[in-house]
């Protein structure tokens, strides 16, 4: 068995998330699970990464950011462009927290929260 890990964002609105994630990555939907209009499970692929997303429900226990505070966890996304992904993001409604700029470790990486309050560090190869 191969093992495999996809992390799973709860939102407030999966079908708005849906959306954005296609439109300011280029994601594409590769599974949608919904019951009474409630999304269960949503899988996105971009390029060889899977992540999935749900409607949060309360009470499952299943809070997206906004409900517990602010995300707990950084998504680290390798992109040949963090600039311009940084700038689709943005222009979907994400907000850049920390602009995409070389690091001293090596990387050009940024820091952008998504719409439904996921952090999404933006990492490539120096310019």
């Amino acid at each position: 068995m191969n093992s495999q890990l996809v992390p799973k964002l709860l939102v407030s609105d999966a079908d708005a998330a849906i959306t954005f994630y296609t439109q300011a990555l280029g994601a594409e939907v590769s599974l949608r699970v919904a019951e009474d209009a409630v999304v269960h499970h949503a899988e996105l692929t971009l390029g060889s990464v899977v992540f999935a997303l749900a409607q949060s429900v309360q009470e499952w226990g299943w809070s997206d950011p906004g409900s517990v505070g602010g995300s707990p966890v950084l998504l680290v996304l390798t992109v040949a462009d963090p600039d311009a992904t940084a700038q689709r993001m943005a222009q979907h409604g994400a907000e850049v927290v920390i602009p995409v700029d070389n690091r001293p470790y090596g990387k050009r990486q940024g820091r952008v929260k998504d719409p439904f309050g996921h952090l999404w560090i933006l990492s490539g190869d120096l310019r």
